[in-house]
């Protein structure tokens, strides 16, 4: 049984990355071709995938609703599909390795970048916004900033980000938000409800998403 649980929760995993690849597709799609499109078409398709984003998300956080195992599979991706939705993240690629728990190709994308500016090729704003999007990425999956990368997240960070890092916890603090004497016996609710409740709260008080809190 317990064999059947995994791979049934390693399905779901694979359905839930795939969805989330398609939509991330469009949004880089749609970033490649922009001087193609006139800005109210840009806009309006933009629009409508995060649109999708959002719907995804409300999904997401049904299927975590209860299930420990799935918080734990799954609270990475919906921490960055949440990134994405309210434009703290807009690097599409960024946006696929947060939600996949890719420190090390972000580590990889980061140096990469860092040649690219170098010799040129990456303008100093874009690399800025996607340096920033990647140091936050990395923070919130655990992993140790430098001081020096400390330092430029703190002086480059957008508004929007940096609500973004106040309301958010770490991936290892997702299930964790509650204190210990709030996890009494007496409550019906686990603590995966608990978290994503309290989570969904936090988004609604942000005024970016409308996102239905689903525990019962």
């Amino acid at each position: 049984m317990a064999s059947r649980g995994k791979s049934e929760t390693g399905k779901l995993k694979q359905n839930m990355e795939e969805q989330l690849d398609r939509l991330m597709q469009q949004l880089q799609d749609l970033e490649e071709c922009r001087e193609e499109l006139d800005n109210e078409e840009y806009e309006e398709t933009k629009k409508e995938t995060l649109e999708q984003l959002s719907e995804f998300n409300e999904s997401l956080m049904k299927l975590m609703s209860g299930n420990m195992t799935l918080v734990d599979e799954l609270g990475g991706m919906q921490l960055a599909i949440q990134a994405a939705i309210s434009q703290a993240f807009k690097t599409p690629e960024v946006i696929r390795l947060f939600a996949k728990k890719q420190p090390g190709q972000l580590r990889t994308r980061l140096a990469e970048m860092d040649r690219d500016m170098m010799v040129g090729k990456l303008p100093r704003d874009q690399y800025t916004e996607q340096k920033v999007e990647i140091l936050s990425a990395l923070r919130k999956l655990g992993e140790k900033l430098t001081t020096e990368d400390d330092a430029f997240l703190a002086a480059n960070a957008s508004a929007t980000l940096s609500q973004f890092e106040k309301i958010s916890a770490n991936l290892g603090e997702f299930v964790g938000i509650f204190p210990e004497n709030l996890r009494s016996t007496n409550s019906r609710q686990t603590v995966a409800e608990l978290s994503c409740d309290t989570f969904c709260i936090n988004i609604r008080m942000w005024n970016y998403v409308p996102v239905v809190s689903i525990a019962q």
